[in-house]
């Protein structure tokens, strides 16, 4: 049910952060449209949103929507600094900070009315503080729950502040689209609609059972809560990733085995050296297809031991890719993803028999990991992969 009293939930969520950033850090691309990325729209302005253009669309299209855009090259670290900045502002406002990604979290700002006033105020200084100390604009949702208070973002933007009053969450709720609701995305909306369903409130209008009949029994309950305004979930502090990830876009072009591979060994490459930094290792190694015609499939394979060696992963990833063979040939390749879940958080290595008295197996990582600390990422790399584009490494939330 609603949280009583006051709302105290912050959802922040930084307004198209990397053209924001951009923007910021060059006067001349103020109030102009400015896409970041080339080939795929990495992420654009508001200026450029005007004209159609989206996250993930096709540069070409991009710049056919909008002739008179500013096309940028990515600076991930600059973007990463960023982050920190205004994760900074977060943590001076409260300990009670749940990251979402770089650019959002939720906050919260119960227990500090005594000491900083209502959470109003607190949002409102919120969003001073980022945009003084940091130069970007932040839009605050504030509510009784968490999905409130990212729906009032949402709603809000661009560089906003909304607070949903206690006793108007479904008054505030129920005129909104349908695809608000978390969960509801292109196949679920179009079904909704097929039937009527338009708004929350028609959605909470038709009841449980009947949803659960359309979605099916666990999306029905979800979706039906949602609309009723109930989120039981609070602000969660310290909560780990699950699975460590990395994903490479490919095009629709035949690709040769010998260049699969090469991407492969990128991602792996990138995924081990996030483990490793973080202290983790895992046992399930899972690759990710999206074929020619953006169809889906996964494969997994589990480990002996847990792991964060590079060697290790990719002899599991080059397994799995063999068994995958015919379904590449025969659908083609668009994506490739690779991630490593059943993570352990102690970083350990299960000792195993017979002891051997070799190095230990991630000496050689641990030693490439600092040498591209110190000198970048391109200092030191394998053979394979030397004059290829390896794509660009999204910046991630420290662990």
């Amino acid at each position: 049910m609603f949280v009583s009293g006051e709302p105290t939930i912050l959802h922040a969520d930084l307004d198209a952060f990397y053209a924001s950033v951009e923007q910021r850090d060059d006067p001349a691309l103020r109030g102009r449209p400015v896409i970041v990325g080339g080939g795929v729209v990495l992420a654009c302005s508001y200026e450029a949103k005007a004209c159609g253009v989206r996250t993930a669309m096709g540069g070409r299209m991009a710049r056919a929507l909008c002739p008179d855009a500013v096309v940028v090259p990515p600076r991930m670290e600059a973007y990463s600094g960023a982050s920190r900045a205004v994760f900074s502002v977060f943590s001076s406002v409260t300990p009670l900070v749940e990251p979402i990604s770089i650019d959002e979290a939720f906050l919260d700002v119960s227990g500090l009315r005594r000491i900083a006033g209502p959470p109003p105020e607190i949002a409102a200084r919120l969003r001073r503080a980022v945009a003084d100390d940091v130069g970007l604009p932040i839009t605050v949702g504030l509510a009784g729950t968490k999905f409130l208070a990212k729906v009032a973002s949402r709603v809000a933007k661009p560089d906003g502040l909304l607070v949903v009053e206690p006793g108007g969450e479904l008054a505030f709720l129920h005129p909104l689209p349908v695809e608000v609701l978390w969960g509801v995305g292109e196949v679920t909306s179009r079904k909704l609609r097929g039937h009527g369903v338009t708004t929350v409130g028609d959605l909470a209008a038709i009841g449980g059972p009947t949803l659960e009949s359309l979605l099916g029994r666990a999306a029905g309950r979800h979706l039906d809560a949602l609309a009723h305004g109930r989120d039981p979930r609070r602000v969660r502090v310290g909560v780990r990733r699950r699975s460590v990830g990395a994903q490479r876009a490919l095009g629709r072009q035949p690709m040769p085995p010998e260049r699969v591979d090469a991407v492969l060994m990128g991602l792996v490459d990138r995924v081990t050296r996030r483990m490793r930094r973080a202290g983790r290792t895992g046992r399930t190694v899972t690759l990710r297809l999206r074929f020619a015609d953006f169809t889906r499939a996964t494969r997994s394979h589990t480990l002996a031991a847990a792991t964060a060696e590079t060697d290790a992963v990719m002899a599991a990833v080059r397994l799995l890719v063999e068994a995958a063979t015919p379904l590449i040939a025969d659908r083609g390749l668009s994506m490739l993803g690779v991630a490593v879940g059943n993570l352990d958080d102690s970083g350990g290595a299960q000792l195993e028999l017979p002891f051997a008295g070799d190095a230990h197996p991630l000496a050689l990582d641990v030693v490439v990991d600092d040498v591209r600390e110190r000198y970048g990422l391109s200092s030191v790399t394998r053979a394979t992969l030397l004059g290829r584009d390896q794509g660009v490494e999204m910046p991630m939330l420290p662990e």
